[in-house]
């Protein structure tokens, strides 16, 4: 890889990460924070921008920032065991099949919801009404409840 210096801004261009999100990834300590120049601008190199491929990669596959500091790690150690990195992909895959259950649950309640609505001028709502259970009334945690349980009123929406 080229390792002619760049500023933020081409590091961005090359590697489709916006310079708020590298200097984001520096904060955090996911990538290790750019030289500075005479001129006082961070200073990256082609390698810098090999990394961030890599980074906004394994975003975009829903890897958690945690994650992809495993990955890193793994991707840098060419002593590392495959299944090491294997494990970690499963592993996602499995939160990913979760969460996908998780999404379904939320569409059918949507959908059970919508279909009690008239969709009408009138103000009763059983979509609200369904969104204003109160918290005790839940089967799930407060962060996602559960709305399939909840029996919308016989009103028009």
């Amino acid at each position: 890889m080229n390792d002619r210096q760049m500023n933020i801004g081409e590091a961005a261009r090359r590697s489709g990460v916006s310079a708020r999100m590298i200097r984001h990834y520096e904060s955090i300590g996911l990538i290790p924070k750019a030289p500075r120049a005479y001129s006082g601008y961070r200073a990256y190199s082609g390698n810098d921008v090999h990394t961030l491929r890599f980074i906004r990669q394994a975003r975009s596959l829903g890897f958690s920032v945690s994650q992809i500091e495993q990955l890193l790690g793994l991707w840098r150690d060419q002593s590392r065991p495959s299944r090491r990195v294997k494990a970690l992909a499963l592993a996602h895959v499995a939160e990913l099949e979760q969460r996908i259950r998780e999404l379904g649950a939320m569409k059918r309640t949507l959908e059970q919801l919508a279909a009690h609505c008239h969709g009408d001028e009138r103000p009763e709502c059983p979509i609200l009404d369904g969104l204003a259970v109160p918290a005790g009334a839940r089967r799930r945690s407060p962060a996602r409840p559960d709305l399939t349980q909840i029996k919308p009123k016989a009103r028009a929406c």
